[in-house]
């Protein structure tokens, strides 16, 4: 097992690291709108998934993966009214690879994120 993390995304909120390395597999811990110094990006869902996308970039650059190497994706999103705006800016990310997904509405997120997004990527 190797633990990930880069400062090109934010740090850790808590007792966990950014993603662990098993095998040829890459997990990510759930990605929410901070920019890397920390705060939380103001605007709407779509300006929020853009940053969750940056982040998340980011960690599987670090672990040797890319978007192009994800196998599944987990979206957590605050409102289900949301998902037409969170696919519009997830299909700009997987236009062509399109992983499997979940998404669920949950009741809150850390920080009072609008969406959250882990990924499992193959590592190069």
């Amino acid at each position: 097992m190797k633990a990930i993390q880069t400062n090109q995304a934010p740090a850790a909120i808590g007792p966990y690291s950014q993603g662990i390395i098993v095998n040829n597999l890459f997990y990510s811990s759930g990605q929410i709108p901070l920019t890397v110094e920390g705060t939380m990006v103001a605007g709407d869902i779509k300006d929020q998934t853009h940053q969750v996308f940056q982040n998340l970039q980011a960690v599987l650059s670090e672990a040797g993966a890319s978007l192009e190497t994800v196998i599944k994706a987990t979206v957590f999103i605050k409102d289900m009214n949301d998902f037409a705006a969170v696919n519009e800016v997830y299909g700009e990310y997987f236009n062509v690879h399109k992983p499997a997904r979940s998404c669920v509405e949950v009741a809150r997120l850390p920080k009072d994120a609008l969406v959250e997004i882990e990924v499992v990527a193959l590592v190069k």
